[in-house]
């Protein structure tokens, strides 16, 4: 299968997330794209927040943080303190497919951030990820030190092209029907082989008489 440019392009970035009933069972929780960005937004105590790094054309295309875990499952050590508030944040480096070039993603990864009462998602992040690293308009260009260059910027995006090449020899001879025999076309081919061959037994043999 051959690989043709899609017509759209994305860009790689980190997205950011905030999870509908972070506090809940995980089954229950929904991952919706923030309106605000790390620096603005002051989620409460037991908020459940993600960061992904992906590539994506808009926030209808970005990629949502994996994971199912719960503010109690990553919390679950960090006990509670007067003056302080646990955000449970998701980070998801992303896959090698969205990596730049040269480098590969970190596994995905919980923290718990124990924070003052009136600290932003970017302070939360900060308490457990650090290095962090943004550009001259605030924006969020790494976590953790990854990617180590680069912020935002616009890369192509490729889509297979559904056209199926010719298949060689070699792919002819290994395809098979649904059921694990040989195809209806291997096994015609098989019979013109042996066909030609008892043809050409026949000349022989004329030629000698």
């Amino acid at each position: 299968m051959t690989v043709a440019p899609a017509q759209a392009a994305g860009y790689r970035y980190w997205s950011f997330w905030e999870r509908d009933g972070g506090s809940q069972k995980a089954s229950q929780n929904a991952w919706t794209y923030a309106t605000a960005g790390p620096s603005q937004s002051k989620p409460d105590d037991g908020d459940v927040q993600g960061f992904r790094f992906a590539v994506s054309a808009d926030s209808k295309d970005a990629k949502q943080p994996r994971g199912t875990a719960s503010f109690g499952d990553i919390c679950a050590d960090t006990p509670a303190k007067d003056g302080k508030k646990r955000i449970a944040l998701v980070i998801d480096f992303g896959t090698a497919a969205d990596a730049p070039s040269g480098e590969t993603p970190p596994k995905p990864r919980t923290a718990c951030a124990q924070v003052a009462d009136d600290a932003t998602s970017a302070d939360a992040l900060a308490a457990v990820a650090k290095p962090l690293r943004y550009d001259s308009s605030a924006m969020l260009c790494a976590i953790s030190d990854y990617p180590k260059s680069g912020c935002g910027e616009q890369v192509s995006k490729e889509t297979p092209d559904k056209t199926p090449s010719t298949p060689s020899a070699k792919d002819s001879a290994s395809q098979t029907d649904d059921d694990g025999g040989p195809s209806v076309g291997l096994i015609a081919g098989i019979a013109v082989v042996v066909v030609l061959g008892v043809a050409a037994g026949v000349q022989a043999r004329r030629r000698r008489l």
